[in-house]
């Protein structure tokens, strides 16, 4: 389980981008973050991993306080963490099974990171999670020769490699198009439902968020405004998360 507890970040300037967020995650849930832009929802995904350092409060992760882990301990609790971003975070010009093989950084020696040393069983793992996600036929190619919707699925199989017990993924759809979105998000909600990976994730589209989310817990000015089940955001609901004057879009 998951314990966030009173989370504050405070930006350099005065920015105060989470205001005393505070929720649980149980094992197995599917968990969609929705918000306007500058809501607080990246930073707060960032704080669960500690990319970004939380001012004040707890994280706590199966017992496990994550913003009090040193340095060595924070690398081990990171294994268990996959992250999946908005703009991939692939390395363009590396093929896509090294891309996919970085997701095991975080298991391996130094210099073997640095020599770019993988063992065939790893190599083996890394096509298996590419025909998964169905481009293993991409393996050998550079990744930015692939469209935006494959790379994001060789950022999702790069995630797979680390073998994660829980999935953030920060607005994971917001730069492709509508069907690729579907096709992305689809492959997320299987690892929830047949892996029973934890997942985080982070929508602008309230549409999709009721189509792929166990729970929505919304953001306002950093502040958590709703957290229930889809359902039961209404049109009152959705004015008070996002404004008076917003309109429900749908993407199909």
């Amino acid at each position: 389980m998951l314990e966030v507890r009173k989370l504050n970040k405070i930006y350099p300037g005065g920015v105060h981008a989470l205001k005393d967020v505070s929720f649980t995650v149980e094992e197995g849930e599917f968990v969609v973050l929705i918000g306007l832009s500058g809501s607080g929802k990246s930073t707060l995904l960032r704080c669960i991993n500690r990319l970004v350092e939380p001012t004040s409060g707890q994280i706590i992760w199966n017992g496990q306080d994550i913003t009090a882990a040193n340095h060595k301990e924070l690398r081990l609790i990171r294994r268990n963490i996959g992250m999946i971003f908005q703009q991939f975070n692939l390395v363009k010009r590396l093929s896509v099974i090294t891309n996919v093989l970085t997701g095991r950084l975080g298991y391996v020696s130094q210099w073997r990171s640095l020599l770019n040393y993988w063992t065939a069983e790893e190599k083996r793992q890394a096509l298996a999670n590419l025909e998964r996600v169905g481009i293993a036929d991409q393996a050998w190619k550079r990744a930015d020769e692939l469209s935006g919707g494959q790379q994001q699925r060789v950022a999702i199989a790069r995630a797979l490699m680390q073998e994660p017990k829980m999935i953030l993924a920060d607005e994971p759809v917001a730069s492709l198009d509508p069907a690729t979105s579907h096709s992305v998000m689809k492959y997320i909600l299987e690892l929830n439902r047949k892996d029973g990976i934890t997942v985080i994730c982070s929508l602008h589209f309230l549409s999709l968020a009721r189509e792929y989310g166990t729970r929505i817990i919304a953001l306002r000015d950093g502040q958590v405004v709703f957290d229930g089940k889809p359902e039961e955001i209404d049109d009152k609901r959705f004015k008070e998360i996002y404004g008076e004057e917003a309109v429900q879009v749908e993407i199909r």
